[in-house]
């Protein structure tokens, strides 16, 4: 695995950090979307990334998990310091992500959608897997065994055979953060996870993150708007503007911070 990255090399972690952004710079053409930007993530928190529109906050997710190559700078992981993530990689190392518009396969049944999370957990072979017999057989019940402890988990058996394209948004939502769930990350990217829902929908999302983190014992990185749901869920904040770091802190400490409250309100520095 090792041999397949490039230009990594191997760290000591530093205390409690699992991921560390350092000096990551990100351009597309003359556009400069993300400048010079440093943070870590500490494992077992909930660290939001925050910031008006525009600020660079889904390309940062992106550039974590491998979709985006930064220009400079590099990402730590688990001790491992490279200058690009793979996707592959990230999934199979344990990253995983929800995304701003829902990408599940809306014919598909809900059970089947998280069902796509344990591919890279399967072992056997893909003409084994569709005879279903022997070995792989037993692999299938095993893998839709830990999907219905999934699906129990987040309190939606009643649409586990619904096809998603026939859900309420909020419930999509909810199986695509059950389909990342699948995968076991140890730390799992939320970007905008309450966009578009009703004050209920928030409420129940806010506690399933809260159940994520504390009884599955896994790291979230999340991007959101609504600065109620980020002050109430998130153990620290970095806040993103124009693509730089503008604070970083508790929620607290950036609550507080004049730079962060002049971007929300279009203050020019």
């Amino acid at each position: 695995m090792m041999a397949e990255l490039d230009s990594s090399e191997t760290v000591a972690p530093r205390g409690d950090e699992l991921l560390a952004v350092e000096g990551v710079s990100l351009s597309f053409g003359g556009v400069r979307a993300i400048r010079d930007v440093s943070f870590d993530i500490r494992k077992g928190e909930i660290r939001a990334i925050i910031g008006p529109n525009g600020a660079g906050k889904t390309s940062m997710l992106n550039v974590i998990n491998g979709f985006y190559h930064p220009q400079q700078g590099l990402i730590t992981y688990k001790g491992e310091r490279r200058q690009q993530m793979r996707p592959y990689i990230a999934a199979s190392q344990g990253i995983a992500r929800t995304f701003q518009n829902v990408a599940l396969f809306k014919g598909m049944t809900t059970l089947d959608n998280i069902m796509t999370g344990r591919t890279l957990k399967m072992r056997r072979g893909i003409f084994a897997q569709a005879l279903r017999i022997g070995p792989a057989q037993r692999e299938e019940i095993a893998h839709r065994e830990a999907v219905e402890k999934i699906i129990d988990f987040l309190e939606i058996q009643h649409i586990r055979k619904m096809p998603v394209g026939k859900l309420p948004y909020g419930l999509q939502k909810r199986v695509e953060l059950g389909r990342a769930l699948a995968t076991e990350p140890e730390l799992l990217l939320l970007d905008e996870p309450m966009a578009g829902m009703n004050l209920e929908e928030k409420q129940d999302m806010s506690r399933f993150v809260i159940d994520v983190n504390e009884q599955l014992g896994t790291t979230i990185a999340l991007i959101e708007h609504d600065m109620g749901v980020v002050m109430d869920l998130s153990d620290r904040v970095v806040v993103l503007d124009h693509g730089q770091k503008i604070a970083d802190g508790t929620p607290r400490e950036v609550q507080a911070n004049q730079a962060v409250i002049d971007a929300y309100l279009g203050v020019a520095h």
